[in-house]
């Protein structure tokens, strides 16, 4: 009898494992080399879903606008930038794994493991009042190195986050684009997925929306194909449709 509840137990403590490994390998947003889901990636995700929607209580709207599947480059995901925990938010919203340009001063040196786990693009800002100027024309600068990784991971397939306007800026306001974005697009072809943020808290600092509740909203527009466009172009154009979905105000260069 006792035997027979060991076995019993045992077999359904390995229904719930291969459960839960299947779950994993169904919300993964990312292939090993072999084609095979990535389970730890699976893994990051759960924990990435279920903060965004039981701390930041998030809601997704526009989710038809996304690509479906894990292989759906090569493409750029454009987002407002409203605190330290958009990433996240977009990320749980997406089925494929999106690797973000993020300025190297943010990068804080214990998480190492983390930004090369998540695959981050590190960017180079320079200052204005210094006369800086990026590769990709961005007057906060993005320099080249990082450029070129990105715009090879697109043309390998992948999708690369950007945050155009290179700051977290302010509730209700849109500041200006940098025409990296629009180079990405430019060089490789790729479409464009843009998302409209809002509804996370205000915090003094970047990181601490992460710890924050929030209301959290993230809408995804429709699909954009720029063909024989500028790279500029491209820039002021993602930044002019953000202004007419949601009414911000736009922000000059010095304000």
């Amino acid at each position: 009898m006792g035997l027979a509840i060991v076995a019993v137990g045992g077999f359904a403590a390995w229904v719930v494992w291969a459960a839960f490994v299947h779950a994993l390998a169904r919300i993964s947003p990312r292939e090993d080399d072999d084609g095979r889901p990535d389970l730890w990636a699976g893994l990051a995700m759960l924990f990435i879903v279920l903060y965004a929607r039981l701390v930041q209580r998030l809601r997704i709207e526009g989710r038809e606008h996304a690509p479906k599947g894990r292989r759906v480059g090569p493409l750029v995901v454009v987002a407002n930038h409203t605190a330290g925990v958009d990433p996240l938010l977009v990320q749980a919203a997406l089925p494929f794994e999106v690797r973000w340009m993020m300025a190297r001063d943010m990068q804080h040196q214990a998480l190492a493991w983390l930004w090369e786990f998540t695959g981050v693009i590190g960017v180079s800002r320079l200052d204005a009042a210094e006369g800086g100027e990026g590769a990709s024309g961005g007057r906060r600068g993005s320099d080249s190195t990082a450029a070129r990784e990105a715009i090879r991971h697109l043309q390998a397939g992948g999708v690369i986050g950007v945050f155009p306007e290179g700051r977290i800026i302010g509730r209700g306001r849109v500041g200006e684009f940098l025409p990296g974005v629009g180079l990405l697009v430019s060089r490789t072809g790729a479409r464009v997925l843009q998302a409209v943020i809002d509804g996370t808290a205000e915090t003094g600092s970047a990181w601490g929306s992460l710890v924050l509740p929030g209301r959290a909203r993230v809408r995804f527009l429709p699909l954009l194909e720029y063909r024989d466009a500028k790279a500029a172009e491209i820039a002021a154009d993602l930044r002019a449709r953000l202004i007419a979905e949601t009414g911000w105000r736009p922000m000059e260069q010095n304000d």
